[in-house]
Order: structure tokens, then sequence, then C-alpha cells
């Protein structure tokens, strides 16, 4: 990709874009059974990008009778690891071909700057696959030492076919975070995107069949997580479900495959992750890491740094340096590659942010922001907001905004900052700052989460396990520990003369 793209440019490749706005079912486009599509608006500006088919039980019916199809008949399964593996190194370099064209999709259809979709999002998709399709065949099975004239082999198999509901936050990121392992491992998908961002999965479906994947193996139907999500969950023919996005839609999904038929269910759902500074730390690097932490992607991030806790004696201190980094993140066109943020999702999703400042402001002393605004034709934007001196029951202490809301809080001691850090039904991520390296691995140590980052934020790799603690979740993705998600192990015991 050209990194010197301007927003004229920017704007007249999204002027030429095609926006796929199908479902994709058995390897081809189709209408959803009722004719009925919905809206997918860009929230920069109100427009509607395309009208998108809009899947119901029905469709998922078809879509998971063509994934039952394509495992049973072994077109996927049954081709070797290394025969995958080309297959899926095939689509990572369809992806980085197509890193513009991606990249626009997501930031047209969920508010993402493009600038780092095209550098951070579409490229780390590749990556994955890549590096996903790399292990599988370097993944190998087992022979236990029973002795004598038994032979029992340990093998590792694929579960079938994988129901996989994924956010609006990282579209293209969080469909191949479930699509890499699942498809490595040999099993059949029926992926349902978020309803607010539908086209870049639609794009990628289209891309793994240019690849070569066959047909029935990748299935995607956009729709209402009221509807083909559910439907999705309950489908008595689905051997597992992942899925990342809210706590309390996880919590559907497990009652889902209790009311069907006891599927695997794996979660990585919400969070409210805890930033703790110590006065030894670098703090300059902490406060730019701390704004990172809270403002990338808007705040829409289920791990955002939403709670940064300072040590009393330099409480004053980082907060002025967080009202100066807010100020750095100011909102803007999201095709602007000078822009920091983008706006919210859509407009409900900023009135919902926008309640939890108004409930800041009764609590809570305002630093900065607060506002929202309009810009480029759309009321979505919200400024980077700073709370200092909340309570610990106050909701923007207490619950997920999903937003660029900080909230500062002070301690004293190192068991004071531990116990406001679990003061929280979640424990997906914590970061620690300090320079004092038995402090540093007392607080990890200590944090209950799925992640600590040490003198960094949100620390990210498709080499280690990602997911959560507590109402965060289980299971893990990203690294080998995702094949787990994706595969049964079987064991095969012969007894020979």
């Amino acid at each position: 990709m050209n990194e010197t793209m301007t927003r004229a440019d920017w704007q007249a490749r999204a002027a030429a874009l095609r926006l796929r706005d199908r479902l994709w079912i058995d390897g081809g486009w189709q209408e959803a059974a009722d004719g009925r599509r919905f809206a997918s608006i860009n929230p920069a500006n109100g427009a509607v990008l395309a009208e998108v088919a809009r899947g119901q039980a029905a469709d998922i019916d078809r879509a998971v009778a063509a994934a039952r199809r394509a495992f049973d008949d072994g077109r996927w399964r049954g081709r070797t690891p290394g025969q995958r593996k080309e297959v899926l190194l095939r689509l990572a370099a369809l992806i980085r071909a197509h890193v513009p064209e991606l990249a626009l999709l997501d930031s047209l259809d969920m508010g993402k700057l493009v600038a780092e979709a095209a550098t951070i999002d579409a490229p780390g998709s590749a990556h994955i696959f890549q590096w996903h399709a790399e292990a599988i065949d370097k993944l190998y099975d087992q022979i236990a030492p029973t002795g004598g004239r038994d032979l029992a082999m340990i093998r590792r198999v694929p579960l079938g076919v994988i129901g996989a509901v994924v956010p609006w936050n990282f579209p293209l990121d969080m469909a191949t975070w479930k699509l890499a392992p699942a498809l490595a491992t040999g099993n059949s998908v029926v992926l349902k995107p978020a309803e607010q961002s539908p086209l870049s999965a639609l794009r990628l479906a289209e891309l793994a069949a240019e690849a070569g994947l066959p047909d029935g193996v990748l299935n995607v139907v956009p729709g209402y997580g009221e509807e083909a999500g559910a439907a999705l969950g309950r489908h008595p023919d689905v051997d597992a479900l992942v899925f990342t996005g809210s706590t309390a839609v996880g919590k559907l999904f497990l009652t889902y495959a209790g009311e069907s038929n006891m599927k695997q269910v794996w979660l990585e759902t919400g969070g409210k992750s805890p930033n703790i500074v110590f006065p030894d730390a670098d703090l300059e690097a902490a406060a730019d890491k701390a704004a990172f932490g809270i403002f990338f992607n808007q705040g829409e991030v289920c791990s955002a740094n939403s709670r940064l806790l300072v040590h009393a004696d330099i409480a004053a201190e980082m907060a002025e340096r967080m009202v100066a980094r807010a100020a750095a993140y100011a909102p803007g066109d999201p095709l602007d590659p000078g822009s920091r943020m983008g706006p919210l999702v859509d407009r409900a999703h900023a009135d919902r942010v926008m309640d939890f400042v108004a409930a800041g402001r009764q609590s809570a002393r305002l630093l900065c922001g607060g506002e929202r605004l309009t810009l480029t034709g759309s009321d979505a934007y919200v400024m980077p907001t700073v709370f200092a001196d909340a309570p610990p029951d106050a909701p923007i202490v207490r619950e997920e905004i999903f937003g660029p809301v900080l909230s500062i809080q002070t301690f004293e001691t190192e068991a004071e900052a531990l116990a406001m850090a679990h003061d929280t039904p979640y424990g997906l991520a914590a970061s620690v700052w300090t320079r004092d390296l038995s402090r540093a691995l007392r607080m990890a140590d200590g944090l209950h989460a799925g992640t600590v980052s040490v003198n960094t934020v949100d620390a990210l790799s498709v080499m280690t396990p990602f997911g959560g603690m507590k109402q965060s979740g289980f299971g893990r993705d990203l690294s080998l520990a995702s094949f787990d998600k994706y595969t049964a192990l079987k064991t095969v015991w012969v007894n020979y003369a």
C-alpha cells in the first residue's frame, strides 16, 4: 500500500468500491430466503453504503447444511495439513493484495480510521492466516506409553461445523481470529458478522474461494443477532460456537447451547481493564500508552485500558498528562490520514456512550472532553473524555462503556491497587507500569486477567494466547492454544497379537 495516500485518494478509492451485499452460502451469492435486507450505514456521514441480505433461521439452516455436507464428504478435512496450508497461504497473499480495499470496507462500515485499518487490521489478518497455516503441519499427534502389545494413538481431529459470531469493532480481524484456526484444522464454518459491519467478511469469503477453499467450507450469513445469531446458537447441527462480543450476549449463547445440542461454546466477552501506574514508572511513556489504550479505535476495544489507577503521589501529574494526550486525539474524518479518532459505530452507540458521560458528570470530576460533535454530516463523534475522582461504584468505573472515556482513580499501596483492579466482574487484560522488576512480577502474579502487560498496554501477538477470566469469557484466540477450540482429542487403541 502506498503510505502517502491522501484523504482525496481514499475518497476516490471508496467511490470505486464494489460492495458485496448478499449471503455467501455453498460457494456462491444467495439472497435471503424471504428476500429481506437491512441497511449498512456509514457512521461518518450517515449514508447507506448498501442494503445487505438479512439472514434469518432459514438461511442459517441452508448455510449449516452446506457446511455439514462439506465436512462429511471430506472435501476439506480430508486434505492433508500441507494441502490446507497451501490454500490458506494463498488466502493470506490475496488479503495482502487487497489491503486498501479491505481497510476501506471496515472504515466505511464502522468508522475505523482507514490509515490504521490499512496498516494494522488488514495486514494483521493476512499474518494471522499465514501463521496458522504455517503451524498446522507442525502439530504432531501422540502415542501413549502403554507397553505390551497395545498401541494407543491420541489424535487431534476437527470438530465439524463451527458457528462463529463476531463483533463490529474489528470486523476483518475478529473474523480472521476465528476462521484461521478453524479452517486450518479442517472444520467447516458458518460466520455471522455483526449487522453493523458485514462488508469485509463477505469480501473475505470471496477471496477464500479464489484461494481454493472448497464450496461450503466457509459460509457467511449477515443478519441481526436475535435472528441469525440466535438461530446459529440454537442450531442442532453446529458442533461448536465461538463468539466475541458483550458479556450479556455471551450468556445467551450458553443458554442456546443448553436449549439445543449442548454444543461447545467459547466466549471472549467484555472487559474493564485496569492500567496501574507506580511513581517509579516512566511517566511520559505511561501517559502515551494510557492514551493509546483508551482512545485507539475510539475506545471500541474489549480490552481497552479504561481504568487508570495511579499512585496518589503522581495523581495530579498523570491527570495533567492525560488531559494533554486527550487533546491530541480529537476526532475527524476516518478517511483523512491525519485524523486520530473516527466516529463511533453508529448514533445509537454514541447515545449510549453519552449516557455514561452524563452519569459521570454527576459522580466524578470531568477533566476534559464529554462532548458530542457533528462532523462530516454525522453526530456519532465523541470527544476523548477523562474523569477523575469517581467513586468505586460509579457506572463509569464499573461498566464497559466501549468508547473513548477514561476514569482515573488513585491508590496508596500495591495491595490497594490489586483490590481496585479486581473490583470488576471482568478479567480480560491489565497493565502495570514500574521500573521495579520484583514489583512488576508481584503484580503480574496477583492480577487475575488473561493478559498482563508490563510497561506497555494491551500487548498482543499471534504467538501468544488472548482471552479472559471471570465474565470476560473462556478459551483462547491466537497462538497454538487457539487450535484447542476447534479440535477434539480422539484415542485409537489397537491391541495386536
